[in-house]
């Protein structure tokens, strides 16, 4: 095996990874908006840090296998999704719920079209 179709195959065992734990993130992004919505829990602060973990997990898998999940034609647009990584740090620096919401409202497409290109191009 080339170092080519090593690092494919890796891309590959990455996403898979990813596509499992996607659903999982995605509904507890949904949980997430309503609690930052005014139904804040006693556990709001560390639910959203475990979510915010999970994000920052996926979107390392998406920085490795950007080439892979973009083969043939563009799947994630790198720059759309960048930006609205960086208005949840924003809104998450400001502490603002509200913020905090509406940004985890603009991901949640996002993650959601990163699962359904990880699911092509692992198929």
């Amino acid at each position: 095996m080339s170092v080519m179709e090593d690092r494919r195959a890796e891309q590959k065992e990455a996403l898979a990874v990813l596509i499992e734990f996607n659903d999982r993130v995605l509904k507890n992004m949904n949980i997430i908006v309503k609690e930052l919505s005014g139904e804040r829990m006693e556990d709001t602060n560390q639910f959203l840090k475990g979510i915010v973990d999970a994000l920052n997990w996926e979107i390392q898998v998406v920085n490795g296998t950007i080439e892979l999940l973009n083969e043939g034609k563009e799947r994630i647009n790198k720059e759309a999704f960048n930006a609205s990584v960086v208005r949840l740090g924003d809104a998450i620096k400001a502490n603002e719920d509200a913020a905090m919401a509406e940004a985890i409202k603009a991901l949640i497409p996002m993650f959601e079209n990163l699962g359904a290109a990880a699911r092509e191009v692992t198929a």
